[in-house]
């Protein structure tokens, strides 16, 4: 032990390697991650080959020089498990460099990012404390002898031998780590993701963290990043063909020219797509179908709408659409990165967006021709799309042209006053008066409206926040919680204005108007929500927002399936018996009875977890939560989840390689083709 103790490399890998690990043991406390299973001995094997790499480098190097750097080494791996830790309480994500683009947004309700901060995060300094405590005023004392033998010529050799050892130490744990990402018994069967595959693409960082462990992680963020690898092999999806009994409900596609246009693709991710697509499900017609055929359509995406806003007293005009209208009681608008402007995307494509980045920006210049604007397009429509700010956070102007809306107007085209002031946002109702000016009514129309009024921050007051603060008086909500619902209240009258435009026009009755929320407040703290929705911390409940489908013409109903905004297009363009494919789309009519009353029935969220009436998979620690006595076999789970690894892979690989620019390209050539027979 006294030989150990003067060896240099041999104390440095010690004493970096316990805070590194405590750093990682109490970050899966702190995110309720289990401690007691393998992917904490592969933690604490990474964690060794890093302290030995860092004591690899700096044991030459004059003691203090070393210190500083160990030093800022695990100051850096600390505040970024910080980081993290407070991300996913407050986005309900971990932060990636994909995400970058966003940092001069971010920096604008950085406020609010550490109001909701869990002080119980800065425990986790603790071991870069104690590090540091000990390299600057105890190890000298501790070991004296050593420091006093440092400089001898022995002392050197043994240094360099050390050095040497250490090098093929770090190789042979090396070896054996990465043989942990694929030894069965080391492996849940029920993960979404191989963690073999996960360690090559971390793609799902959920998962890649509690699989690696936040240092990890962020080295393989950072190599995926300068080192991006696209899917190169053909997967073949291809089923053999069922005979189908052909009824009135059924859906003839005539896949021919997309047979040809395949046989003629050399492009290997654009032949896997096109595998992928072709053998997907046609989803029949049903009695929903057409039930709005004609109609004009409004399609309103409310910012962080949750499930406060349904309520007669404060918000009646919204109450009224929830209640006269289709109101879906079990959607969901589950956040990822970005999740306004993903969550818009998606509810325009119906498509997962990319998990690590921010989608609709990264891809602003991909085409989708079967969009929501596209098949209404399609149909003969005018489209158009409105937003009431600027594009400080998403290039709308570009990425709704390409998405195929005929128009977009932001805040300064629709000659609404707005500040950069961040606490400050635009009134919804000049945005619902605005944009009516510039549709013409007398023709079929199809508009998306994205508002803003009751954006955070609420911890800070605000013309909208206070404004109908006395509404509130006498509820014992937070003064915070009184700001969001004054918020609200703009947002409602907006909506009572909309209604009232529309009955001037004469087009109430010919306007179908559908409502969801991007995400719930989460610039409001839990603890806020739950005294309005006392339930909001039971499951995932917090993640519900309002979904409503609403003509002044039908008779109200409520539907119980599970759902998000991934479900929207679909299920709109069945509605209206538009000649869409429904195959193209990653959601599902939620209106079927294939939906209602099978499997699919059920919430996807970002990360690849998934909730119906039965249970709760999550995908970050690939456990499955029952709610009642009834249980699914693992083989039904394994099936489920290999089902939506490959919606959440396909998707992602259609958006990186712009498949659908490449399909209705090909589509089009064949089309105006003349075979001459």
């Amino acid at each position: 032990m006294k030989k150990l103790t003067k060896n240099k490399l041999i104390k440095n890998y010690i004493s970096f390697l316990l805070p590194l690990f405590l750093l990682e043991i109490l970050f899966r406390l702190m995110s309720e991650m289990p401690i007691f299973d393998w992917a904490v001995f592969r933690i604490f094997l990474s964690c060794n080959i890093l302290a030995m790499f860092i004591c690899c480098l700096t044991c030459f190097l004059n003691e203090l020089v070393g210190k500083i750097i160990s030093c800022a080494v695990l100051l850096l791996a600390t505040i970024y498990t910080i980081l993290q830790a407070g991300f996913m309480n407050f986005l309900g994500v971990y932060i990636s460099i994909g995400t970058s683009s966003q940092l001069g947004a971010v920096k604008e309700y950085i406020a609010d990012y550490f109001a909701s901060f869990d002080a119980v995060f800065w425990l986790m300094l603790l071991p870069f404390v104690f590090y540091v405590v000990y390299k600057f005023f105890l190890e000298q004392k501790l070991f004296e002898e050593y420091y006093k033998e440092e400089t001898s010529i022995f002392m050197k050799r043994t240094n360099r031998r050390s050095a040497f050892l250490a090098l093929i130490v770090i190789g042979i744990l090396y070896v054996f780590y990465y043989q942990t990402l694929s030894i069965p018994f080391m492996q849940n069967e029920l993960q979404l993701e191989s963690t073999k595959s996960l360690f090559k693409k971390p793609e799902n960082p959920n998962i890649s963290v509690n699989q690696f462990g936040t240092s990890v992680f962020g080295i393989l963020d950072v190599k995926t990043t300068l080192f991006a690898s696209h899917t190169d092999e053909f997967i073949d999806f291809s089923q053999e063909e069922q005979p189908t009994e052909v009824t009135d409900y059924s859906r003839v596609i005539d896949d021919t020219k997309w047979v040809e246009l395949n046989n003629e693709t050399t492009n290997k991710n654009h032949k896997t797509l096109n595998s992928y697509f072709m053998n997907r499900t046609i989803t029949d017609k049903n009695e929903y179908t057409g039930k709005f055929a004609g109609k004009n359509l409004i399609v309103i995406m409310m910012e962080s709408v949750g499930e406060i806003f349904i309520n007669p007293e404060y918000y009646p005009t919204f109450y009224k659409m929830y209640t006269e209208g289709y109101g879906f009681t079990n959607n969901y608008s589950p956040r990822n990165s970005c999740a306004t402007g993903n969550n818009e995307m998606s509810g325009m494509v119906s498509l997962f967006s990319i998990y690590r980045t921010c989608t609709a920006n990264t891809y602003k210049d991909n085409i989708y021709p079967e969009s929501i604007f596209g098949i209404f397009n399609k149909a003969g429509y005018q489209t158009s799309s409105y937003h009431n700010y600027d594009e400080t956070y998403y290039f709308r102007s570009t990425i709704h042209k390409n998405m195929g809306s005929g128009a977009f107007y932001g805040v300064k085209d629709l000659k609404i006053p707005y500040t950069w002031e961040y606490k400050e946002w635009p009134s919804d109702i000049l945005l619902m008066e605005r944009s009516m000016e510039h549709i013409d009514t007398t023709k079929p129309f199809m508009a998306w409206m994205t508002s803003v009024t009751s954006h955070q921050p609420y911890y800070v007051s605000s013309e909208y926040g206070d404004k109908y603060l006395d509404l509130f008086k006498d509820t014992g909500y937070s003064l915070a919680t009184k700001r969001y619902m004054s918020k609200l209240k703009e947002l409602d009258l907006a909506l009572a204005r909309l209604l009232e435009l529309l009955t001037e026009k004469g087009i109430l009755d010919d306007t179908v108007i559908v409502l969801f929320g991007d995400h719930y407040p989460y610039g409001l703290h839990d603890e806020d929500i739950e005294t309005v929705l006392p339930n909001a911390l039971e499951r995932n409940n917090i993640e519900k927002t309002p979904f409503v489908i609403y003509n002044s013409g039908m008779e109200g109903k409520s539907f119980n399936q599970y759902t998000s905004y991934l479900n929207i297009v679909p299920t709109l363009a069945n509605l209206f018996d538009l000649d869409y494919d429904p195959r193209l789309y990653i959601g599902e009519d939620i209106l079927a009875d294939s939906y209602v009353n099978s499997y699919k029935n059920r919430v996807l969220f970002a990360d690849g977890s998934w909730e119906n009436e039965k249970a709760y998979y999550n995908a970050t620690t690939g456990k499955i939560n029952y709610f009642g006595e009834e249980t699914y076999s693992n083989e039904e789970i394994v099936k489920y989840n290999k089902e939506i690894s490959n919606m959440i892979k396909m998707s992602n690989l259609a958006i990186t390689s712009n498949y659908f620019k490449y399909l209705s390209d090909g589509l089009s050539k064949y089309n105006n083709t003349n075979h001459v027979e």
